[in-house]
């Protein structure tokens, strides 16, 4: 019985992860051919995939070595970029904060935009529990790395612009977004947190202006709820 529980909490995670999973394939060999132009070795490219595990990350990281830039300076830009973990971090605590640590920690380090928007979906509708999210952050994390890898070595195969290669990711994330609009607050806030970061980027350099719309999209959020919605916290 308890073999059958693992194998349709295995299965379960899976089928959540593939929409994820079809995404980064064709980014992951993507980076694979920049990592690969910029001087990286596979197991350079493996390790960063392990240890970074952030596409964002790791192609601004891959740009910046290009470009010579220091140490320093790669760790501050990623750091700015990912801050936006916090937020997504917050919100899953609320929801699995009494769950087992070790489990937490393992799902912490598989946490990326697309893992979020899949497993906080379903943790908020009450129908998933952490061993399924864990399947969906490391089925994902286990098809990035072999993605980025497969790219230093066979990247250069794929014509550029072929497939929609280049529309793939915008393609993933629309897709998860259309997923989290489950109600009209939901629908005004993303329509709210699009336009400030479409304000904010004419003023704020960088990648800060998405963490600073997303934070307050989310304020935003909350207090049209509790005016609208009755009970609504």
């Amino acid at each position: 019985m308890k073999l059958l529980r693992a194998s349709q909490i295995f299965s379960q995670g899976g089928i959540a992860a593939w929409p994820i999973c079809l995404g980064y394939m064709p980014i992951g060999l993507a980076f694979g051919v920049l990592a690969q132009k910029a001087g990286l070795s596979p197991l350079q490219v493996a390790l960063m995939s392990i240890f970074v595990f952030a596409g964002s990350s790791q192609f601004i990281a891959v740009s910046m070595l290009s470009a010579g830039a220091s140490f320093a300076a790669i760790v501050a830009t990623t750091f700015m970029v990912n801050l936006r973990h916090m937020l997504m971090s917050s919100s899953l605590a609320a929801i699995l904060g009494r769950q087992n640590r070790w489990k937490l920690s393992l799902f912490a380090y598989g946490v990326t935009d697309e893992s979020f928007a899949v497993n906080y979906t379903r943790l908020s509708a009450g129908d998933w529990g952490l061993d399924r999210s864990l399947v969906v952050n490391h089925t994902a994390n286990l098809t990035w790395l072999v993605s980025t890898v497969a790219g230093v070595y066979f990247g250069h195969l794929i014509p550029a612009h072929a497939l929609g290669i280049d529309y793939a990711l915008f393609a993933m994330f629309i897709c998860l977004l259309i997923f989290q609009l489950k109600d009209r607050i939901a629908i005004l806030t993303a329509i709210i947190a699009g336009l400030l970061a479409v304000v904010l980027s004419l003023f704020i350099p960088g990648n800060a202006y998405i963490v600073l719309a997303s934070m307050l999209a989310a304020g935003i959020g909350v207090v049209l709820k509790r005016r609208l919605v009755p009970g609504g916290t």
